[in-house]
């Protein structure tokens, strides 16, 4: 039953809009794992936004002594990455030193070996971002992007670029757990030159989806209550109400093997055996009553249900808690 709902959800569920949070998501996840990954560095975003610029106002957006790497694109679309100096020194002392010193370097100018040294970073962050955006709308303006080459200056990007609107990821991002901080800014043509993802194939008549992607979300992440249920008491009203922490309620032919597991309204679905997992008590399923055969091992039960080991004596009682 549950696959079928799945099916359902996931032929109703509508494209991803363009914008936020796909690619800055995407951009976030990429570029903090890449960092984590090939060198070890803790890198966070304190700060993201994504606008829209002219061409003209990319040239006053690029930090003071910032590198400049030139990224190819999908059908000769060329994009643009800025890291701030204390960034691009912060990338260069992890990659030489394998740490970072107590006090930031000194910012300078960067050199193409310094490009050269953060272009496979660079290229990884990306490809990351294309795996993130794989089924998002996003993809077709953020997806595709590699390094290129090193400009030594913002200048020549006003005849290397096309004279159109751009998206423009800014961010300011803490580096060594808040030792550090800098501005990085990944710049992309606005209007989407590559692929879209693959949609999903289209509905016949009569099969209209019955499932928003908000309903799907609640689906599929509601809590189905289950009851281990060891044995069974009747008691007078009085006799209760005058229970008092460390009272013992003997359960007649109860045993921890034969626990049953019940649903909210009391229908019997499996039968399980009580034991301990990572120090509290579990519940093991040993037969399914009211259920799908199991014959297939895709099929038998693995749920453990977790019970608090103070609710139960060592005895055949129940104690009372208090």
């Amino acid at each position: 039953m549950t696959d079928v709902i799945r099916r359902k959800i996931d032929r109703a569920r509508p494209a991803q809009a363009e914008g936020a949070p796909g690619a800055d998501r995407g951009w976030r996840l990429a570029l903090a794992r890449t960092a984590r990954d090939a060198m070890g560095l803790e890198l966070d975003f304190t700060r993201m936004t994504i606008t829209r610029r002219s061409l003209a106002d990319l040239l006053e957006l690029a930090p003071e002594r910032a590198l400049i790497a030139l990224l190819d694109g999908p059908r000769g679309a060329l994009g643009v990455l800025m890291l701030a100096p204390e960034v691009t020194g912060t990338l260069i002392e992890m990659q030489t030193l394998g740490r970072l010193t107590a006090a930031a370097p000194t910012p300078r100018r960067p050199t193409r070996i310094d490009a050269a040294m953060v272009a496979g970073l660079v290229d990884r962050a990306l490809a990351g971002l294309d795996e993130a955006l794989a089924e998002e709308a996003d993809l077709a303006w953020a997806g595709g992007f590699r390094y290129a080459s090193f400009l030594e200056e913002v200048r020549p990007l006003g005849l290397m670029l096309e004279d159109e609107p751009y998206r423009v990821l800014s961010a300011e991002v803490a580096m060594g757990g808040g030792k550090r901080s800098g501005q990085v800014l990944l710049i992309l043509p606005a209007q989407g030159r590559g692929e879209r993802p693959a949609t999903l194939a289209s509905l016949g008549e009569g099969e209209a989806p019955q499932f928003t992607a908000a309903l799907s979300a609640q689906v599929m992440q509601a809590d189905c209550r289950l009851d281990g249920v060891i044995g069974r008491i009747t008691l007078p009203l009085k006799q209760v109400m005058g229970l008092l922490p460390g009272d013992v309620l003997p359960l007649g032919q109860a045993s921890v093997e034969g626990v049953a597991l019940e649903t909210m309204e009391g229908r019997k679905i499996a039968t399980g055996r009580l034991g301990q997992h990572r120090g509290m008590r579990a519940l093991k399923l040993t037969e399914n009553a009211e259920m799908a055969p199991t014959d297939s091992p895709s099929m038998r039960p693995v749920l453990s249900m977790m019970l608090d080991p103070g609710l139960l004596d060592e005895g055949d009682g129940l104690r009372a808690a208090g």
